[in-house]
C-alpha cells in the first residue's frame, strides 16, 4: 500500500505539473511553467485506496468505470478543498471559473477527471499490478 500511494502521489503531481505547463500556453508563456504544490501529493496518493475498486470494476466497461473514477476524483477534490479552504491553504481556487462549486471544483473538467481515473486505473492500480 505504501509504493502505491507513492506512485499515486507522484503521478499526480507529474499529471498536475505537465497540465499546468500545457496550461500556460493559453496565456501565451513561453516558459511553460508547470506548478503544484506540496498539499497535492498526499491529496494524489489517496488514488492508491481505490484499488479494491478498480479489482471490483473491471468486469466493467470504460465507460462506467472512468464515471465511477470521475466522482471518486471529484469526492476527494471537493472535501480536501473544503477541508484545505477552511485553514486558509488551498492550492487551487475554482471561484472564477464558470462551472464551479463552492471555488474548490470545477464541472467543466468532468472529462478530464474521467480520462484521469481510467489512466491512474491502467497505470497505477491495475488489478494484475
Amino acid at each position: 500500500m505504501k509504493s502505491d500511494f507513492f506512485r499515486c502521489g507522484m503521478y499526480g503531481w507529474c499529471l498536475e505539473i505537465l497540465w499546468t505547463g500545457l496550461h500556460s500556453l493559453t496565456s501565451h508563456d513561453r516558459k511553460l511553467t508547470g506548478v503544484s504544490s506540496l498539499h497535492m501529493f498526499p491529496i494524489y496518493g489517496t488514488a492508491a485506496f481505490f484499488r479494491p475498486l478498480a479489482c471490483r470494476l473491471s468486469k466493467y466497461p470504460p465507460l462506467t468505470r472512468g464515471f465511477v473514477y470521475m466522482c471518486c476524483i471529484y469526492a476527494v477534490e471537493y472535501l480536501s478543498g473544503s477541508y484545505l479552504k477552511k485553514r486558509g491553504c488551498c492550492p487551487w481556487d475554482y471561484s472564477n471559473s464558470r462551472c464551479h462549486i463552492n471555488g474548490v471544483i470545477r464541472l467543466d473538467y468532468a472529462p478530464l477527471w474521467f480520462l484521469t481515473g481510467l489512466f491512474y486505473e491502467r497505470a497505477v492500480l491495475s488489478p494484475g499490478r
